[in-house]
Order: structure tokens, then sequence, then C-alpha cells
């Protein structure tokens, strides 16, 4: 799969989400920023994401995903959106 692949899976089924996607084949980062995480815990905001991908995951199409989620007051200070 390529990142275009793993973004576009991830906007059609995770609404009012920005994500940001490195990688190349099955091993990807996925950095997922929105009003989704919101008062969910750090293991809930990994478990919404992997449940968008669970197909995937499931068939081997991915396999090695990290997962970092923000809120996007949160992405305002987060070192991966450094200018």
């Amino acid at each position: 799969m390529q990142p275009s692949e793993v973004k576009a899976l991830l906007d059609s089924r995770l609404d009012g989400c920005q994500f940001h996607i490195q990688g190349e084949g099955c091993n990807f980062q996925v950095v997922a920023v929105g009003e989704a995480f919101e008062g969910l815990s750090p293991v809930k905001r990994q478990q919404l994401v992997y449940g968008a991908l669970s197909d995937e995951i499931a068939s081997g199409a991915l396999h090695a995903i990290s997962i970092k989620t923000y809120t996007p007051a949160q992405w305002e200070n987060a070192p991966e959106n450094a200018q």
C-alpha cells in the first residue's frame, strides 16, 4: 500500500479528522488530528484508528502501524507540527 491509500481509507472511515501518513509497503506511521479524540484515553484513541483499519490489518495489507493522535488544540504544540 501507499501512504495515499492509507489516508484515503482513514478519510472515508473516520469523519472530522486530518491524517498525516508516512511509510511504505505494509509499515506506516499515522498522525491523526481531530475533535473525535477529545476526552478519550490514549488507548481509546488508538483503538479508534486501529478499528478503522481492522480489515486491512487482518488481511495483512497493513502490518506495522504506529499511531499518534491529537486533538486540534494539542496539535498546535505537537512536535510533528513544527513549522
